[in-house]
């Protein structure tokens, strides 16, 4: 990996240390010029007309897509973001009262209130997995929690709350044993290290384009195993969703088609799109490595500075690292490195409810290098850091 030739290729490393990847990656000038050179076209030409134009540009998307987690063109929706595609998967479920839904403590802030919703209207319960001993989900617990009333098992592979990975691939045998759905939110995973949803099992995967994967913001996808859509009903649907039979009823569209939209930005589809190929062309191994290896440089240079404290959890542990600067509130530290042209953020505590409830140590700094970034850049950070420890 020419990781120069791949800084000249990305505009944004000119100006600032961007170690806010869990948030949204930098924009590769070939993922650039692919949003901006189909918006010009709709200029020229009318939206509808650049529509028609890149059609094949635009449908290929889904088999890109397919082939970076394993999967086939067919069983690919877009959507607009993760969230979305999350909810859209969710809600396709009926549950009835007595119903469990068994979730972990690593959980995204709207997957919880979309539970506690369904609880609420239907009358299904809520479990919450507890944690082993490292932090990660506790797949025995997880085993023994399983009966006929559970009716989904919901996780998210990696917080964005911390470096976790979750032992997805033995969540995935596990509920594959039981014949329980199992939904997984790959949000801050998928671009950021392999995923095959093959080898994890799961039945449902959502993932953004805007993180790891170096996609435009406004773009998200869900993968949906074939055998899932018997017990799948999408809560929505329209013209791109099922046709019309004449009279009065209507037939899905094939595969994950059924819960595509009619309108979607192309502009954006064909930056993810792009994003994509650039991943699928570097390789995910390679970069899986680079950007874990830098996580774990990271986290290991945080830790030798007298002063600040890491809280990442698991036994596999990822490119995001969270840190607490002693005196210092997370808020000002990262505007700190904000000012020394250095970008991080923040956890909030009302995204990562059942993990605030355990562990109480949100907010905190979140730093999260990718494989572009350089041990120098990291190198820096951490120098900053280790200065405003100094001076307090």
């Amino acid at each position: 990996m020419d990781i120069e030739a791949l800084r000249r290729d990305t505009p944004g490393t000119a100006n600032r240390i961007h170690l806010n990847n869990a948030g949204a990656g930098l924009l590769s000038r070939q993922t650039l010029k692919a949003v901006t050179s189909h918006l010009e076209l709709e200029a020229a030409i009318g939206g509808y007309e650049a529509a028609d134009q890149e059609r094949d540009r635009v449908d290929a998307t889904y088999g890109h897509i397919a082939r970076l987690v394993g999967g086939q063109a067919d069983e690919i929706a877009l959507f607009d973001n993760s969230t979305h595609a999350w909810n859209a998967a969710f809600y396709s479920m009926t549950f009835k009262p007595g119903d469990r839904i068994l979730t972990g403590r690593a959980e995204y802030g709207s997957s919880v209130l979309a539970y506690l919703q369904i609880a609420q209207r239907t009358g299904a319960e809520v479990v919450v997995v507890p944690n082993d001993e490292s932090g990660q989900l506790d797949t025995t617990a997880l085993a023994n929690l399983i009966d006929d009333r559970t009716k989904l098992v919901g996780i998210a592979h990696v917080p964005t709350s911390g470096g976790l990975v979750n032992p997805a691939a033995e969540i995935g045998r596990i509920t594959r044993a039981a014949g329980v759905p199992f939904l997984l939110d790959a949000t801050q995973s998928v671009g950021q290290f392999p995923v095959d949803v093959a080898e994890l099992g799961c039945d449902m995967l959502t993932a953004t384009g805007r993180k790891f994967l170096r996609g435009p913001r406004g773009t998200g996808f869900l993968w949906v195993r074939p055998e899932a859509l018997s017990y799948l009903e999408p809560h929505v649907t329209e013209i791109a969703a099922a046709t019309w039979d004449g009279k009065r009823s209507f037939t899905w569209h094939h595969g994950a088609r059924r819960f595509d939209t009619w309108e979607v930005s192309y502009a954006n589809a064909l930056g993810l799109s792009s994003a994509v190929q650039q991943a699928l062309n570097l390789g995910m191994d390679a970069i899986g490595r680079r950007a874990l290896d830098l996580g774990a440089y990271l986290r290991d240079r945080l830790d030798a500075v007298s002063g600040v404290t890491t809280h990442d959890l698991g036994r596999r542990r990822c490119a995001i690292v969270t840190c607490k600067v002693d005196g210092m509130a997370p808020a000002d530290v990262a505007a700190a490195l904000a000012g020394n042209g250095i970008n991080v953020s923040t956890t909030d505590p009302v995204q990562t409810q059942f993990d605030t409830e355990d562990r109480d140590v949100h907010p905190l700094v979140r730093l999260s290098p990718h494989y572009y970034n350089t041990e120098t850049e990291i190198d820096r950070a951490v120098e900053v850091l280790a200065i405003l420890t100094a001076a307090l």
